[in-house]
């Protein structure tokens, strides 16, 4: 009596079904991606050997290479020689190519030669996406997150990390020396001058990374954000939410979809803060969408004036609330926002019920600011709970107006950041996820964005995939 599920015997003969197309379910998401890359013109998006050349060798046809690579990032296989392995054992990659397994340089040659076209084609399936009417609100959440890119951060040097290093070595040098006086002080044997001889060693290759990180010093002076990278050069040392943490990596920044959260633009950075990527992203979003009206929400790290006046002018309507960094507050002070601004007058009015007027105004740091003050502060019973000052002015921006307006939306949609949470930060952790702790495997900007253009066409297309079905998915894209 048998009590187990049995295999096959292996040495058993059996007839195979009888075409290649029988392995392959008609509910299978490679036949997604055969039909998909099927309905692209390679040409216009600029892929190269999409015509074959009249002479030499034949090649592949990039869209044997284009399919292989977005199997491979739907189903976690973005090594390319990984996807050369697969591509000679696993039968839907069989299918999908017609038995064609190119080597991993021919499969890496290509996400490296094709970047702006790879990154065209994600673009190419967002329209998909807004020709099916999956864009049907007119909002979108944007953010940024920090991935890891190929530098360990020992790699990675500031002026302030190589300082520490340099202390470190000279720390190192004299605990040396010291030892080789203790040696020197003992009796002459075989014992201790083996030892004298490691000491010598390792001193002098202590001197040598000394004169390493003194030419590092010189090469870090001399770069635009004084900072260098050694295996990635375009990778940049990055604070993340944790404190005193950090990566050495890429801000991505992505703008999602309310509706059904998918990605309609994004962009990869080296530039670890977010204040100059609202009008941006926005605008990006906003192309692709398809609205001439379209609302933003944003986290405080992306609060800028001149950002949100851009998208004011765009047509854009943004929520960003606005970050606590007033001095007087931190020192138990009125701050800004405790002076209420009336238009109508043109003046403030201090929290004692005075009213500060317009006194003149100054360009400072690129900004027309309006000077507001009130003589009245010396006799005011609350100075001190306000400035230490002679008198408390405030300055106003000639656009502020448009800041004030904003902080009013946020004030009638109290829950618009728990929204923007539940909107953006979802593909951020799906990604991280699939693309697993060492997150990109490509170096320099323009390589890892092609590389997060494949992820985020592949998160699109499962996100789809999800909503409609494939059936009906081949059937919108054969339209």
């Amino acid at each position: 009596m048998k009590r187990y599920v049995e295999g096959l015997e292996r040495h058993q003969t059996f007839l195979l079904p009888e075409s290649l197309d029988d392995y392959v379910d008609e509910n299978n998401p490679v036949r997604v991606i055969e039909v998909f890359v099927e309905a692209l013109d390679l040409t216009a998006l600029g892929f190269g050997r999409a015509v074959p050349a009249e002479t030499g060798r034949p090649g592949y046809h990039p869209a044997v290479l284009l399919k292989l690579y977005l199997y491979g990032y739907l189903n976690r296989i973005p090594s390319s020689r990984r996807l050369e392995r697969e591509a000679q054992r696993n039968l839907e990659l069989v299918w999908l190519t017609g038995h064609l397994a190119p080597d991993f340089k021919t499969i890496a040659d290509f996400r490296r030669d094709n970047g702006p076209a790879i990154r065209a084609t994600c673009r190419q399936f967002v329209m998909l996406c807004r020709k099916l009417d999956l864009f049907s609100e007119a909002l979108v959440a944007i953010d940024g997150s920090k991935f890891k890119a190929v530098n360990a951060r020992d790699k990675n040097f500031t002026a302030a990390k190589l300082q520490r290093r340099i202390e470190q070595v000279e720390e190192s040098i004299a605990r040396y020396m010291a030892a080789m006086d203790t040696a020197d002080r003992q009796e002459e044997g075989e014992a201790v001058s083996s030892k004298s001889v490691r000491l010598k060693e390792k001193i002098e290759t202590l001197k040598e990374q000394m004169q390493q990180l003194r030419a590092m010093e010189a090469a870090i002076k001399a770069a635009p954000d004084q900072q260098i990278s050694l295996t990635d050069p375009d990778a940049r040392s990055m604070a993340t939410s944790g404190k005193g943490t950090g990566i050495v990596g890429y801000n991505v920044q992505t703008a999602v979809d309310a509706k059904h959260h998918l990605i309609v633009a994004h962009e990869v950075t080296n530039v670890g803060h977010d204040r100059a990527q609202l009008a941006n992203m926005a605008r990006q979003a906003q192309d692709v969408m398809g609205h001439t009206r379209l609302t933003v929400l944003a986290d405080r790290g992306y609060f800028s004036g001149w950002e949100i006046h851009a998208c004011e002018q765009a047509g854009i309507v943004p929520y960003v609330p606005k970050p606590l960094t007033s001095g007087a507050k931190s020192d138990g002070r009125f701050g800004k926002q405790d002076f209420v601004y009336l238009p109508k007058k043109d003046v403030y009015r201090c929290p004692a019920g005075e009213q500060l007027k317009w006194w003149f105004n100054r360009v400072e740091d690129g900004k027309l600011l309006r000077h507001y003050w009130t003589n009245k502060c010396q006799t005011c019973a609350i100075k001190a709970a306000c400035t230490p000052s002679k008198q408390r002015r405030v300055k106003r921006w000639e656009h502020e107006g448009i800041l004030d307006a904003m902080q009013k939306r946020l004030d009638l949609v109290p829950q618009a950041m728990a929204l923007r949470r539940q909107i953006v930060e979802h593909p951020f952790g799906t990604l991280k996820a699939w693309m697993g702790a060492t997150h990109f495997l490509t170096r320099t900007l323009k390589r890892v964005s092609t590389e997060m253009s494949l992820q985020v066409l592949a998160y699109n297309m499962k996100r789809v995939i999800a909503i409609m079905g494939i059936g009906p998915l081949m059937q919108a894209i054969r339209a």
